[in-house]
């Protein structure tokens, strides 16, 4: 099979993980200490790969400094957000609904940002994996509130704010950088990520790391599976298709969670969250359906 087609399962998987991997890493060290770390490793190690392969860069400060700022978005303010907020007591179930809100978000932006137009099949899979996402996580959303668990509104509004910053960084990144190969592109990023993650880091927290096993395997893994892995997977998806065929695939992350959640923490799975996930899947087949008659692609 060719990466075309894998590509977009392998990324679900390993984008998925992440939510596990941060609730492993809050047990050693703040979350905004952790991805300090996470990004540093990342962007040291892809340096390396792209000196050994002599891969080609951005030419130019420009081009340098659009990659950098996708970064930005794209990783440091959206994670750096999504994991304080996971600090702050936002529920995973909460979180996955917020992430549901990216797809939808990506969909009603493209058009306006880069000229990007959907068929009705495809607007009809972005909001039928919305639906999906609702049914699936929405129970555990009420069930919080039943047994009067406060959820602060300020780490929610956070939350949302994340979704907003990669559903920006995505359409920055589709349209302005385009030049030098993707494990260039993803190491200047973390530049980016870095620049802004740092200084909140010194400002919320104290910089206590555990340094332990279990700290080095979530690393390891943070890095090599997602920093690496899936964000040179969701490169490679945004500069080949569409970016909203692309920010549909996040749909698919929150069940899949779910599953990963229930085998390693002993999680339930309900009915209504498998009933979502078929709808999410059926949404994203949609999504990601090329229209028949597209004989100039955009």
């Amino acid at each position: 099979m060719s990466l075309d087609r894998l590509a977009p399962a392998i990324f679900v998987f390993l984008w998925s993980t992440g939510w596990v991997t941060a609730k492993y890493a809050v047990h050693y060290t703040g979350p905004l200490t952790f991805l300090c770390l996470r990004y540093a490793l990342a962007g040291v190690l892809l340096w390396l790969i792209c000196q050994v392969a002599s891969v080609s860069w951005p030419r130019g400060w420009r081009d340098i400094g659009r990659a950098i700022l996708s970064g930005v978005f794209l990783h440091g303010i959206y994670l750096g957000m999504i994991w304080w907020a996971i600090g702050q007591g936002v529920p995973a179930a909460i979180g996955g609904i917020i992430a549901g809100l990216q797809p939808l978000m990506t969909a009603v932006a493209a058009p306006f940002v880069i000229g990007e137009r959907l068929s009705n099949a495809q607007r009809a899979g972005l909001v039928i994996g919305f639906v999906g996402i609702a049914i699936a996580v929405l129970p555990k959303v009420m069930a919080v509130g039943a047994a009067g668990v406060p959820v602060p509104f300020y780490a929610v509004a956070i939350n949302v704010l994340g979704m907003v910053s990669v559903t920006y960084g995505t359409l920055y990144q589709k349209k302005h950088v385009h030049g030098g190969n993707i494990m260039a592109v993803a190491t200047l990023q973390y530049v980016g990520a870095l620049l802004i993650t740092v200084p909140f880091t010194f400002l919320l927290e104290d910089g206590h790391i555990d340094w332990s096993t279990g700290l080095l395997a979530t690393l390891a893994w943070s890095v090599g599976a997602i920093s690496i892995g899936a964000v040179a997977l969701l490169l490679y998806l945004i500069r080949k298709g569409q970016v909203s065929r692309a920010a549909s695939l996040i749909y698919l992350v929150p069940p899949l969670a779910a599953i990963e959640a229930a085998v390693l923490f002993g999680e339930t799975l309900t009915t209504a969250m498998m009933a979502g996930t078929v709808l999410a899947v059926a949404g994203v087949y949609l999504a990601n359906r090329k229209p028949v008659a597209s004989a100039s692609g955009g």
